[in-house]
């Protein structure tokens, strides 16, 4: 079947997520292709499955309600992370059966990142010993995915001109401020400098380019 890339707007989190489950299934299935859904989400904290993600929440209930931020449980791998308006987060569902390699799977969703990244200007790069994507010191994208029957759900989080304030709540993917910081494509573009202007950054163009990016890598899979 044909690879199919879904953009959904702006979702609620859980709500996506059990969407997400559904594609899972159909392509297990095989009742649909290939599939990469793009879309935002309301403001959320999600807890990944490492040991001591509920340490790593800052903020208590009372802030979370004034802030407008939910708090969801995941079973994707990693640690807590937002979600927010103006945050691109991907979810490919994708067949490795012919590879049975997650390894590489996580490095080729790395460089499609990178990829994006630089067609923007901005020059990123993974860090030894460290997930997602980053800018030096400043993580720009998250990475935490999940595999059932060698079809992969839960993908990646580019922040692109999302409320970087909201991060203060948590201890973001286990990283302490000696560690590094969150950045987004707004904030590198503004504060650092790129070789495209501000004016460029469109989300909807990004998701684009993700997705060129994304089935230039994938289109064997």
């Amino acid at each position: 079947m044909s690879p199919q890339y879904l953009d959904w707007g702006l979702t609620d989190y859980e709500n996506a997520f059990e969407r997400q489950l559904k594609l899972v299934e159909a392509r297990i299935n095989n009742e649909i292709g290939n599939t990469l859904v793009l879309t935002e989400h309301h403001a959320v904290y999600t807890l990944g499955k490492r040991k001591g993600t509920e340490d790593h929440l800052i903020w208590d209930e009372k802030t979370l309600k004034v802030q407008g931020i939910k708090l969801a449980k995941t079973n994707r791998g990693g640690d807590i992370t937002y979600h927010g308006p103006g945050q691109i987060v991907g979810y490919p569902i994708i067949c490795l059966q012919k590879t049975k390699d997650l390894h590489t799977y996580l490095r080729n969703l790395e460089q499609v990142l990178i990829n994006a990244l630089g067609y923007h200007g901005l020059i990123a790069e993974r860090k030894e010993g460290k997930t997602g994507i980053w800018i030096h010191n400043r993580k720009i994208a998250a990475i935490g995915v999940a595999i059932k029957r060698w079809v992969t759900y839960h993908g990646f989080a580019l922040n692109v001109k999302n409320n970087l304030d909201h991060f203060a709540g948590i201890i973001p993917c286990g990283i302490s401020p000696s560690e590094g910081t969150v950045s987004s494509m707004e904030k590198e573009l503004k504060e650092f400098g790129s070789t495209r202007p501000l004016s460029n950054l469109d989300v909807k163009a990004i998701k684009h380019t993700i997705a060129v990016e994304f089935w230039n890598i994938f289109k064997d899979t």
